[in-house]
């Protein structure tokens, strides 16, 4: 018996699943996304041709899911386009999460940062929605006039496709998505005036927001969307439960370590508040999150699949590893790549090791962060770099407490289809223990001198 549809509109893939009433995730169909033009700092693509490859995967799970006609949604956050209400045709481009043209709101708004932060928990960077259209609307002051006579419509992916599903009569997106906008007040869980009124944004234009789950909402397709979520959000929905001992670390492109919230607020400075998703009675599921940048693109020129736990701690050299600054909750962008002492003569394995290292110290370190203010029991470790054998046993060894790896290869399919069907967060999940065995403390000590160096460069 099936559960539910999932869909998941990736920054590279776009692919389709049916959710089995035992938990298990089959059937499952993808496309590539349409090709990103990179120009400069701006990242886009075309929103027709997403629209019909993400309706082709869609398509062929619906005519394998027999009398299901449940939809869970899940988007790239930030993604946006501005398109006409009356044709549907887009006016700009698919601009991608990626694009930067959004730097320059981000430097004339630098001296709100601080309510900025305060109100949605996130920092003001070019990434999200806000600081990308609010530049477009300054080059193009014409669309402003156009989007408050509702001639012209503008929100993100989720938004575009949820409109043109259900021929242009429903406007909106969900709060886990409204909440990476930097338009949203996340504790009121609605648009924020002062933030509109800053980014110079009316909220007269924005979608209605929505709860994440129980939407029931029918498409032109006969399916009934009930769950719409940010990718991420989804994801940690499928992998970790919300009793508040548990921590995700997902170890990706870049790599994100996430946990519930205890009671819903934290005393921690600097790490990212994420609103994960509104339930249908209206309950708001936030998380707290610390963040390393761009660790896959450190790690890409060296071997790192080559390197063994062991070899991470020889050696007193000490090393960050995130090329595009450190992320929450430091935001530094003047730290990127480096070593405590010259490299030149080292091996690229050796180096690669000491990249690693820095990744394990790095979450470690985060991870030290949320048990001191909760205690955490269980580490769950996703995304593809959690394959390497050293993170895992590196991780393993600097914790304090369980550390399992996932199994599922499509957490975000897997979260979206979860909440749509009503199951329970993490329900199903298959994980393996990662033993700490040999040499145990070695690693523990190198780490407890790593800190002693990054707080020392930390405050240079």
């Amino acid at each position: 018996m099936i559960s539910a549809i999932a869909l998941d509109l990736g920054t590279t893939s776009i692919k389709a699943g049916l959710l089995y009433q035992d938990g298990a995730l089959g059937n499952i169909a993808a496309k590539p996304a349409p090709k990103i033009a990179v120009t400069g700092g701006r990242y886009e693509s075309d929103a027709l041709a997403y629209a019909a490859a993400a309706e082709q995967v869609l398509d062929e799970c619906i005519t394998q899911a027999g009398d299901c006609k449940t939809l869970g949604l899940c988007s790239q956050r930030s993604s946006f386009l501005v398109w006409e209400q009356a044709t549907g045709q887009p006016l700009t481009p698919l601009i991608s999460w990626q694009d930067n043209r959004g730097a320059a709101s981000c430097v004339a708004l630098r001296a709100h940062e601080n309510l900025i932060r305060y109100l949605t928990g996130l920092p003001l960077t070019p990434y999200y929605f806000a600081p990308k259209l609010r530049n477009m609307l300054q080059d193009n002051p014409e669309w402003l006039a156009r989007l408050e006579r509702g001639e012209l419509l503008a929100g993100t992916l989720d938004t575009f496709l949820i409109w043109r599903w259900s021929g242009g009569k429903h406007f909106m997106t969900d709060a886990s998505m409204a909440a990476r906008t930097l338009l949203m007040d996340i504790r009121q869980q609605q648009w924020s005036p002062q933030l509109c009124k800053l980014f110079g944004i009316p909220s007269g234009i924005l979608p209605e927001i929505k709860p994440s789950a129980g939407i029931n909402l029918r498409l032109n397709n006969g399916l009934i969307l009930q769950a719409s979520v940010g990718d991420q959000s989804a994801a940690l929905i499928a992998s970790v439960s919300e009793d508040r001992t548990e921590a995700l670390v997902n170890l990706g492109t870049g790599c994100f370590v996430v946990r519930y919230l205890p009671d819903e607020k934290s005393t921690l400075d600097g790490y990212l508040h994420t609103l994960v998703y509104q339930d249908s009675a209206h309950h708001t599921h936030l998380a707290i999150e610390g963040t390393l940048n761009s660790v896959a693109a450190a790690l890409a020129p060296y071997p790192a699949d080559e390197c063994r736990v062991e070899d991470l701690f020889s050696g007193d050299i000490f090393c960050l590893a995130e090329p595009s600054g450190l992320g929450a909750p430091y935001f530094r962008n003047d730290l990127g790549i480096r070593f405590s002492q010259p490299v030149g003569h080292l091996t690229q394995q050796r180096i690669a090791a000491l990249l690693l290292e820095a990744v394990v110290f790095r979450v470690a370190r985060i991870l030290e962060d949320f048990h001191r203010e909760s205690a955490i029991e269980r580490v769950y470790l996703s995304g593809g770099l959690s394959g390497l054998a050293c993170l895992q046993q590196g991780i393993a060894r600097c914790v304090p407490f369980d550390v399992y790896r996932l199994s599922q290869a499509e957490s975000s399919l897997q979260g979206a289809a979860l909440l749509a069907a009503g199951m329970a967060p993490a329900s199903h999940r298959e994980a393996e223990r990662i033993p700490a065995a040999g040499g145990a403390h070695a690693l523990p000590e190198k780490y407890r001198r790593w800190k002693e160096w990054f707080d020392v460069l930390l405050g240079s």
